[in-house]
């Protein structure tokens, strides 16, 4: 049997879904309310998912006017280089502690999403790795950590409240002094 495109399959679920969706919100039976609400959950962190991933994007690219674009009007970065509060003092913060796009290279990995939402707030903690080019042309982890996340809906998209950046293996510890031998 031939797969069906990925695209095709997404057209039927919205073609099946759409209409007891639209009942749901016309105060359908309290069933249709309750698929409505898991649907409406899974999307939200579906999109908080991307908003983690985008962080890492932007930030390694250096885009910093659309990283910082990723917090709140009031959100704060808080980690071991300081705490900033709002996208302007935030991208400027950044600027100023991370090197230009012409620096080495490096990278963030991003895992271990744990993502709760609750209505328009969520919470999200994850994994990171702080990759940097080593010996032989190979990657190494200079740093490690995980991210605390307080999160928002605001102007209908999710952004970060607070984003809390904490370090498991500082740039200092061990993996750093096998760098430097």
């Amino acid at each position: 049997m031939a797969r069906m495109p990925a695209i095709a399959i997404g057209f039927c679920a919205a073609v099946l879904v759409t209409p007891a969706l639209v009942h749901a919100q016309r105060g359908g039976s309290t069933d249709d309310r309750a698929l409505a609400a898991r649907i409406q959950r899974i999307e939200d962190t579906q999109e908080i998912e991307r908003l983690l991933l985008n962080y890492g994007r932007q930030l390694d690219a250096r885009d910093f006017k659309a990283y910082s674009l990723l917090f709140a009007k009031d959100g704060v970065w808080s980690g071991g280089m300081g705490t900033v509060q709002g996208p302007p003092a935030i991208q400027a913060f950044m600027e100023k502690v991370i090197p230009g796009p012409n620096a080495v290279h490096n990278y963030h990995v991003l895992s271990n999403f744990v993502i709760d939402v609750n209505g328009d707030t969520a919470t999200a903690w994850s994994r990171w790795q702080f990759m940097v080019p080593g010996p032989n042309n190979t990657a190494v982890a200079a740093q490690s950590g995980r991210y605390d996340d307080t999160l928002v809906r605001e102007d209908g998209r999710w952004k970060f409240k607070r984003r809390a950046a904490s370090n498991d293996i500082p740039a200092n510890g061990p993996a750093a002094a096998e760098l430097k031998k």
